[in-house]
């Protein structure tokens, strides 16, 4: 059994982004990851651009200077002032090349054609210089940047309109267990609603990936082997939700070991989630996740959830972590790493009751988990407790 830091670098050191990319429309690549950096077609503005409304002057060293005409956004013409000269602009509209100041609309007086200016102005005040954002063959965004409404925005102010994107990972979800039964269903003696595959699929969401493949199996050696045999041979990625203990009935771990699956790691010193395995086969990426609904979401939001972030390219690719002041007493009765579902506040954090592994309720309250190190045996109020925020979209 290995401790939290030695499962957490053995999965960073055995995931990285698929060499693989889609070409994608900019309008539809949001939350997508550059695969390459994309160098900019024009010059951003690509004139010199007024930042107001007001008066585009030639400086002539005087306060007065006459009208000449005006610009607006969108005009294509371009008035030549002589020194002394003005012309009427609004924001967003070309500065002719021969104008080197603009004044604000406020700081000015009109009569007629007459400018007359009522503060000192500086030179190129106020004027967006030609490539200002970003110049021709300049690398507007690097690789590895996630492609959020801003950055999907500006890649359109740029014409682009077809970008490189990582391939993400295609994932399958399996879930095993005789006494599971869909919501809906009659519930009989002995059953249980299955809520595993709902979950992780949920989860999955908040990383954009959308068409998960669910997959069921009973509690059967042969049905197991089987099954994990094709989806490995179909995906990138396998979460597998329970069958991976000790009992009688868990078959996952001998299925896997058939299949030729390397283990990288089974069974991690912590709670929730101890029989957590993790491998590989070639280029496919194996998790057997806990059955027990919290010990599950625990393990992917501290171990699935970052490996496959880098996968599909994100330089930041862990959730984020902060310190937080226990307002909460907490007492381990265990020598192992503990991740503890909590309410993060404004730098305090509440450990909440009702931290069984099976316990979802609690887990619906949560909006980060509180991490004690194997080492501590409490928490005590006033302590700092490092806290693993989850993501909130």
């Amino acid at each position: 059994m290995i401790s939290v830091e030695q499962a957490i670098d053995i999965v960073r050191i055995n995931t990285k982004p698929i060499a693989a990319f889609e070409l994608k429309k900019v309008k539809d690549a949001y939350g997508d990851i550059l695969f390459e950096d994309v160098l900019s077609p024009i010059n951003m503005p690509p004139f010199r651009q007024s930042a107001m409304d007001g008066y585009a002057l030639h400086l002539n060293g005087s306060d007065s200077y006459r009208i000449i005409g005006e610009v607006k956004a969108g005009d294509g013409h371009h008035p030549i002032l002589k020194p002394g000269e003005a012309i009427r602009i609004f924001t967003g509209a070309p500065v002719p090349d021969t104008a080197n100041a603009l004044v604000m609309q406020e700081k000015t007086a009109v009569d007629d054609t007459r400018l007359k200016l009522k503060s000192e102005v500086v030179q190129n005040e106020n004027i967006r210089p030609l490539g200002e954002q970003v110049l021709k063959g300049q690398t507007a965004l690097n690789k590895g940047t996630h492609l959020t409404a801003a950055a999907i925005a500006f890649l359109t102010s740029l014409g682009i309109t077809d970008i490189k994107v990582y391939k993400k990972p295609t994932i399958a979800v399996v879930v095993t267990g005789n006494e599971l039964v869909e919501a809906g269903q009659h519930l009989a003696y002995g059953q249980i609603y299955e809520s595993n595959a709902t979950m992780l699929s949920a989860a999955l969401k908040c990383l954009e990936y959308n068409n998960v493949s669910i997959h069921k199996v009973s509690d059967d050696y042969k049905s197991t082997l089987h099954l994990l045999n094709q989806v490995i041979s179909d995906y990138d990625v396998i979460l597998i939700s329970g069958g991976i203990s000790v009992g009688d009935y868990d078959f996952v771990e001998k299925a896997l070991d058939e299949i030729g699956v390397e283990q990288l790691f089974y069974k991690v010193n912590q709670k929730p989630g101890k029989p957590l395995f993790f491998g590989k086969k070639e280029s496919k990426t194996v998790f057997a996740l806990p059955g027990n609904p919290a010990a599950a979401l625990s393990c992917f939001y501290v171990y699935v959830y970052p490996a496959l972030q880098k996968m599909r390219g994100h330089l930041d690719f862990s959730l984020t972590k902060a310190k937080a002041i226990s307002k909460s007493n907490f007492t381990i009765n265990v020598n192992r790493a503990q991740f503890l579902k909590a309410i993060y506040t404004n730098g305090e954090v509440e450990i909440l009751d009702g931290q069984n592994s099976s316990m979802l309720h609690t887990f619906a309250l949560a909006n980060a988990l509180a991490y004690v190190p194997e080492t501590s045996g409490s928490i005590k109020i006033n302590d700092m407790v490092e806290v693993i925020l989850f993501p909130i979209n």
